[in-house]
């Protein structure tokens, strides 16, 4: 029974993990990206960078490093346990395609934040539309993609978790 306990503490964890960050994500695609682009070049600029800055912080790193960590741990753990039931296999998809997620904003996000940071630096009207015009379209287009990446990850997890009720329930 404690594996069982385990198992399913660590999966509910994955999930509510993976879940915050495909939310947070997806609220960048509908509201912050789409309200931003409303705006002139020092805005976005100044905007983006102090939300680089402010996002870096214990409760964004709990959900970020924490879903890939939960969602390892539910695959070893589910792997291990030939007893368990379900929900590997939709645990296994959910982890590569969180970690697709991981590997896009490495790739794609953070240098783009990184080059926009030193951007912002400089006053000048042309540098902050060009740091604008080299950041926006592709930072958002991956930010969808994460979002995507994310969303299906979750419905995966959910997935996992009925698996899991209907081979112990």
């Amino acid at each position: 029974m404690e594996m069982e306990t385990a198992r399913s503490v660590v999966l509910v964890a994955a999930t509510v993990t993976t879940g915050l960050m495909a939310g947070l994500f997806h609220a960048f695609s509908i509201a912050v990206m789409p309200g931003l682009a409303r705006t002139d070049d020092r805005t976005v600029v100044e905007t983006m960078r102090n939300i680089n800055v402010a996002i870096l912080n214990g409760w964004f790193l709990l959900g970020y490093g924490g879903a890939l960590v939960c969602d390892v741990a539910a695959l070893v753990l589910l792997a291990v346990d030939r007893d368990a039931g379900g929900g590997l296999v939709p645990v296994v998809a959910a982890t590569a395609l969180y970690l697709a997620a991981v590997l896009l904003t490495a790739r794609v996000n953070i240098p783009l934040n990184n080059e926009l940071e030193q951007a912002g630096a400089r006053a000048g009207a042309a540098d902050l539309a060009a740091a604008r015009s080299r950041f926006e379209r592709p930072w958002v287009r991956a930010n969808h993609v994460r979002t995507l990446l994310c969303t299906a990850s979750l419905a995966l997890l959910c997935l996992a978790l009925v698996e899991q009720g209907a081979a112990t329930g």
